[in-house]
C-alpha cells in the first residue's frame, strides 16, 4: 500500500494501496506515479482529489435545500444470517449483497446507480464541472513517470490526456524531447481506454522489455514482450503475472535471454480460492512455451507472499523481496550465480529494503531498534547481515528509501509528510543536503549511466517535474520533464498547522487555500486523510483543485497515525489493536478546524479512499455530527468479514483478524457497518466503488450503503456510485475519471452551497 520509486528497476504497478495516487480520484499526474511506485506508496492513490467545505448565513442554506434530493426506490429485502466470532454472535442482514453476480445483487446495484444519477444529473454544476475539466485535461502538459534508465536510453511512462492510458516511451535523455518514440500505446490496441500498462521491465542492454497489460481496472495482468527498436511484439506471452493481491514483478537476466518472473498457481494447481495466493518466482526463456517455465522459488513463501523482483545493472544479480502481505514485515532473497536462491534476512530482521549498488554490495534499509530507519552497507563477497556494517545512522528524519550510483548514496527522508534528499559517500560520510522545493514530496528517484541522479519532486501549488542533480553542482536544475498546469496556483499558499488527537498526539495538517482567506468560520473546507500500512500523505499537486479554490474552498490533508510520516512507530500506533487512533486523530484534526475558525461542522466534507474509505466510515459512525458531507471511495466497512475476500487475506497483517480474540474485539469496536444506528441523522454521502475491484471487495460499499439507508433520519442523499469498467481505481480510462470527479465536485458543490464566482 503507498510506495514511491526507489529502485533502478521501476516497476509500474507493484503492490501497495497506493491511495494518494491510486485511491482518491483526482489523475492530474499522481494516479500514473503511483503505478510505478511500487511497495513503498495508493495507490495509488494516488488516484488525489481533498477538498472541504461549508455555506455562508441563510441564504446559501437555501441553496442546500434547493440542491435535488434523492430519488426514493424500494427498501432493501433484510435476509438475517447470524455469525459467530469468539462467542460472539453478530447479525448480518445484508451479507446476500455479498454475491457479486447474484441476479437479484445486480439489479439492486443498478438501481443505487439510477438513483444516484437521478441525483447528480439534476444538479447545475454538473455538466459545467465536466466540461471544464475535459477542456482542463486536454490542455495539460505530459506527465512522465516510472523512469528507469538503461545505456543510451531513457524508459518512461507518459500520461497525454486526452489519451485515455499511459504510454510507454523511450527517450535519449530527460532534456532531449525530440528524440522520444512511443514503444507501446495501449490507446491504439484499444479504442475503448480499457487496456493499461500495469508495470514494465527494460532488459539489461535496454534492448527488449516486459510488459504487464491487464483491462478495465481488473490488474489482471498477462506478460507481454517487445523488441526496443521496433515495437514488434514477440508471441510470448504469460498469463496471471499481476493480480491485485499481491500484485506482480520481474527481471531479466544477464543476456536478456529470459526473464524471472512472478507466478501465481495455475487451475488444477491448488483449490479455486487459492488461485490468487502463493505466488512464486519462474524462470521463462524467450522462444519457448510457457507452460516449459521453470520454477525457480517460493514454495515456502507465505501464502500472502508479494514479491518484488529487482536485477542489478548488467543482470548478474537478482534480489527478490518478500512481503508478508500488504502490513507484513519483508525478507530479502539473493539469486547466486549458482541458480540457486540464499535467504539474507528475516522478517523479523526489520529490513525493509535492499538496493543494489555498482560496488559489489547491497544497501539495507533497516528498521531494528531505529524506527525513523538507518542503513546499512552488504559486501556481495559476504551476503550474510552479520557482515553488514550501518553507514547512515537513524536521525529524527525517516528513511524513505535510498539509490546507490557508482560514488554516491541518494537517501530521500520524511519530514513528517515534506521529504528531503541527503547524499552519501558510499562509506556514509560527506553528508550533504540537496535543495528542493519547500513542502515538497520527493516521488521518484533514478540513477542514471554517469552517475548523477533524476528525481521528481512536488508540493501543492506546482506540478512536478524531473530534475536533474550532478556531483559538484550546488542546485538541481529542472529537466525538460518538468509540468504544467493549464490553470495558475499563483494565489494560493500552503502553511502546516496541528491539532491535538485524544491521547494528547500531535498531528500536522497541511491547509492549502487562496492567500488572504479569512478565518471567519464560513469556508467551505475538505479533510482528507488515509492513515494506513506505513503510506505517508505527502504534498502533490492536482490542478483539478483549482474548482475547489476558485468557489473558496480550503483543502486539508491530515498526516494521522497509521502512514510513515513519522517512521514505523507512527505506523505501528495506528494499525492492528491500535487502529482507533487513526479515527481519533482525524477527528481532532476536524475538531481544529472548526476551532480555529476555518470552517464549521455544516462547511466541513471528508474524504478518503480504500483504507481512507475506512477512515471515512468510521467517522461517518462516530462523528456524523462532524460534518456535512462526505465522499468515500473503494472503502473498507465490514471488518468482520474483510478477510474472506482474497485480497482482504493479505490485510490480516495491518487490519488484524477475527480469529485472535484481541483482534477481533479491536475490529468489532470500530467496524462501520456494525456500528451504523437507527435514527440517527447522517451526513451526505456518496460511496464509489468499481466492479472490478481486486483489491475491495465491491459488496463493502453495497452493505454499507444499505445499512445507511435503513437508518438514516436525515434528509440528506445517501448515494452509491459502481464503476462497470473500472477497479480500484488503477488503470481506469481518463474519460471515466473525469466523470467520477465531475460527480464527486458537484455533489460537494451541492451538499456546501458552493456557488460559481462570477
Amino acid at each position: 500500500m503507498g510506495p514511491q520509486i526507489h529502485t533502478n528497476e521501476t516497476q509500474v504497478g507493484r503492490k501497495d494501496f497506493c491511495i494518494r495516487e491510486n485511491l482518491c480520484l483526482s489523475v492530474a499526474e499522481s494516479e500514473i506515479d503511483c503505478k510505478g511506485r511500487g511497495l513503498t506508496g495508493i495507490l495509488a492513490s494516488a488516484m488525489k482529489m481533498k477538498p472541504s467545505l461549508f455555506l455562508i448565513g441563510a441564504l446559501l442554506a437555501l441553496s442546500f435545500n434547493s440542491a435535488p434530493a434523492a430519488e426514493p426506490d424500494v427498501k432493501t429485502p433484510k435476509k438475517s444470517v447470524t455469525d459467530d466470532y469468539q462467542g460472539v454472535k453478530v447479525e448480518d442482514p445484508y451479507q446476500w449483497l455479498e454475491q457479486d453476480d447474484a441476479a437479484e445483487v445486480k439489479v439492486w446495484s443498478e438501481a443505487r446507480n439510477a438513483r444516484t444519477r437521478a441525483y447528480l444529473d439534476k444538479l447545475s454544476d454538473r455538466a459545467a464541472v465536466e466540461k471544464t475539466l475535459t477542456e482542463w485535461f486536454a490542455k495539460t502538459s505530459p506527465s512522465y513517470s516510472s523512469l528507469v534508465s538503461r545505456p543510451g536510453v531513457l524508459f518512461a511512462m507518459k500520461f497525454q490526456p486526452p489519451k485515455q492510458q499511459p504510454m510507454l516511451v523511450t527517450l535519449a535523455s530527460a532534456d532531449d524531447l525530440k528524440s522520444e518514440k512511443v514503444l507501446l500505446d495501449p490507446n491504439a490496441m484499444d479504442a475503448k481506454g480499457l487496456t493499461t500498462i500495469d508495470w514494465f521491465v527494460p532488459s539489461a542492454d535496454g534492448k527488449m522489455v516486459a510488459v504487464s497489460l491487464s483491462q478495465g481496472g481488473s490488474e489482471d495482468g498477462s506478460l507481454h514482450f517487445y523488441e526496443v527498436a521496433t515495437g514488434k511484439a514477440l508471441p510470448d506471452t504469460i498469463a496471471h503475472v499481476q493480480y491485485a493481491t499481491a500484485a506482480g514483478s520481474a527481471a531479466w537476466n544477464a543476456d536478456g535471454s529470459g526473464v524471472y518472473y512472478t507466478r501465481y498457481p495455475r487451475k488444477g494447481e491448488r483449490p479455486d480460492s487459492d488461485l490468487n495466493f502463493y505466488q512464486q518466482i519462474y524462470f521463462h526463456k524467450l522462444g519457448t512455451p510457457d507452460a516449459n517455465d521453470t520454477y525457480s522459488a517460493g514454495k515456502d513463501f507465505p501464502r500472502i507472499a508479494e514479491i518484488a523482483l529487482e536485477s542489478s545493472r548488467d543482470g548478474k544479480i537478482i534480489i527478490a523481496e518478500v512481503r508478508n502481505g500488504d502490513g507484513g514485515e519483508v525478507a530479502q532473497y539473493l539469486l547466486g550465480a549458482d541458480g540457486n536462491w540464499k535467504q539474507l534476512t528475516q522478517f523479523s530482521d526489520q529490513v525493509k529494503q535492499a538496493r543494489i549498488g555498482r560496488d559489489n554490495a547491497l544497501y539495507l534499509l533497516s528498521r531494528e531498534n531505529a524506527p525513523h530507519g538507518k542503513i546499512l552497507r552488504m559486501p556481495l563477497d559476504k551476503p550474510e547481515l552479520a557482515s553488514a556494517t550501518a553507514i547512515v545512522p537513524a536521525s529524527d528524519a525517516v528513511i524513505e528509501g535510498m539509490v546507490p550510483t557508482a560514488k554516491a548514496l541518494y537517501v530521500e527522508d520524511l519530514l513528517g509528510g515534506p521529504s528531503q534528499i541527503r547524499r552519501f559517500g558510499l562509506d556514509g560520510k560527506g553528508e550533504q543536503l540537496i535543495p528542493i522545493p519547500k513542502i515538497s514530496a520527493v516521488q521518484g528517484m533514478l540513477a542514471l549511466e554517469d552517475n548523477s541522479l533524476l528525481f521528481r519532486a512536488a508540493n501543492y501549488t506546482e506540478p512536478s517535474s524531473w530534475f536533474h542533480c550532478v556531483e559538484g553542482k550546488p542546485e538541481p536544475v529542472k529537466t525538460a520533464l518538468a509540468g504544467t498546469s493549464p490553470v495558475s496556483f499563483d494565489d494560493i499558499e500552503v502553511t502546516r498547522e496541528s491539532a491535538t488527537s485524544k491521547d494528547g498526539t500531535r498531528i500536522p495538517l497541511n491547509i492549502v487555500r487562496k492567500k488572504g482567506t479569512k478565518l471567519d468560520g464560513q469556508n467551505p473546507t475538505l479533510l482528507y486523510g488515509y492513515g494506513g500500512y506505513g503510506v505517508s500523505m505527502s504534498p502533490n499537486f492536482d490542478f483539478v483543485r483549482r474548482l475547489w479554490f476558485d468557489r473558496g474552498g480550503v483543502y486539508v490533508v491530515a498526516n494521522i497515525r497509521g502512514g510513515g510520516e513519522f517512521g514505523e512507530e507512527w505506523h505501528k500506533a495506528g494499525n492492528l489493536t491500535k487502529k482507533q487512533n487513526v479515527f481519533d486523530d482525524f477527528a481532532a484534526a476536524a475538531e481544529y478546524l472548526i476551532k480555529q475558525k476555518w470552517t464549521n461542522p455544516q462547511k466541513l466534507a471528508f474524504q478518503g479512499g480504500s483504507n481512507g474509505g475506512l477512515l471515512m466510515g468510521a467517522l461517518i459512525t462516530q462523528h456524523p455530527e462532524l460534518m456535512r458531507a462526505v465522499v468515500s471511495s473503494v472503502g473498507i466497512y465490514d471488518m468482520l468479514r474483510v478477510e474472506l475476500a482474497p485480497n482482504g487475506a493479505f490485510n490480516v497483517t495491518e487490519f488484524g483478524t477475527v480469529k485472535d480474540p484481541e483482534q477481533f474485539k479491536a475490529l468489532y469496536a470500530y467496524s462501520p457497518y456494525h456500528h451504523v444506528v437507527d435514527g440517527t441523522k447522517y451526513p451526505a454521502i456518496l460511496m464509489l466503488t468499481g466492479a472490478n475491484d481486486g483489491r475491495v471487495a465491491p459488496y463493502h460499499s453495497r452493505k454499507m450503503i444499505a445499512r445507511l439507508e435503513e437508518a438514516n433520519k436525515s434528509d440528506k442523499p445517501i448515494l452509491l456510485r459502481t464503476s462497470s469498467s473500472a477497479g480500484h481505481g488503477i488503470g481506469t480510462a481518463l474519460s471515466e475519471r473525469i466523470k467520477q470527479l465531475s460527480d464527486v465536485y458537484s455533489f460537494l458543490f451541492a451538499q456546501l452551497g458552493m456557488t460559481a464566482k462570477k
